[in-house]
Order: structure tokens, then C-alpha cells, then sequence
């Protein structure tokens, strides 16, 4: 049983993902954004198609992306090209940290060349601030607890 898919289902699944895609070239410059990008991390498209990953890359992360970057750009296999999870901080146009997850796609051209990276990425700040809370709260509740047994005669 054939189903047809909707017209430009392609070009509209990728568009209006509710996930931040963000397509990358081999040197690192984004060459598509989309809107969920744009609502993530406040730069428009305009703004951050042909600007290098570095507009939402913290500075002290950058030396470390880069290298990583460019090994898999090379042709190193990456850890993430299973569609792995991965996690990190990124910036946001207003200047603020947030919390992102990312999984990678690796794009190749005909011959079978690296071209570029296509990332999906979530804003997780929110869920990421209420678990470090929890965290906390769990550390203070565990430590009242061994210092409550420590006075135990």
C-alpha cells in the first residue's frame, strides 16, 4: 500500500521542525538555519547563515569543537555519527548560556565526501536547571543524613 506524502514534505519537514537544523559546510560555516534555530537561539537566519558555528559556540568550548570538527571533516570517524546524544552548552544572541542536546547527521556528496554536518538540536535548559536542582537538594538531604548518623551514639 502506497501512501503519498504531503507536497515539498522533504523541504517542509526540515523547515519546520520543532528542532533547532542546522546544516554546517567542511569549514565550519552555516549555510542553513532554520526557524526552530532562529526561536532557539535568537539570531535569524539572515544573521546566521555564512557565520562560522563560533555565533553559538562558548569561547572556552571553541578550541575543543574545532578540533574535534575538524578530525571528523578529515575523515576521522566521530562518536556521534550513530545519532548519539550529545549534550553541551551553547550561547544565545542575548549573550546567555544555554543548555542544548544535539545528534549529528554526517553529509556526503556523490563521491562519497564529507561536504558538511547537519545538526538537531533542543534548547534543555530548562530541564537541565531542574535536575541540578534535584541534584542538589538529593547532595543536602544525603549529607543531613550521614551527619545525623555520625551523632548516633
Amino acid at each position: 500500500m502506497s501512501i503519498a506524502l504531503p507536497a515539498r514534505f522533504p523541504e517542509r519537514l526540515v523547515a519546520e521542525c520543532p528542532d533547532a537544523v542546522i546544516y554546517a559546510d567542511a569549514a565550519g560555516n552555516i549555510r542553513y538555519w532554520n526557524a526552530a534555530a532562529t526561536r532557539t537561539f535568537g539570531f535569524s537566519a539572515i544573521e546566521a547563515i555564512g557565520s562560522p558555528l563560533d555565533l553559538i559556540i562558548p569561547e572556552w568550548l571553541r578550541s575543543r569543537h574545532w578540533e574535534g570538527y575538524n578530525k571528523v571533516m578529515s575523515g576521522a570517524q566521530s562518536r556521534y555519527d550513530e545519532g548519539a546524544l550529545l549534550a553541551v552548552p551553547a550561547l544565545h544572541k542575548d549573550g546567555r548560556q544555554i543548555s542544548i542536546e544535539f545528534a549529528v547527521l554526517p553529509l556526503r556528496d556523490d563521491t562519497g565526501s564529507l561536504v558538511g554536518i547537519a545538526a538537531f538540536l533542543r534548547d534543555v535548559t530548562k530541564r537541565f536547571k531542574e535536575v541540578r536542582a534535584l541534584r542538589r537538594e538529593l547532595a543536602t538531604h544525603k549529607n543531613e543524613r550521614q551527619v545525623a548518623a555520625a551523632a548516633l551514639p
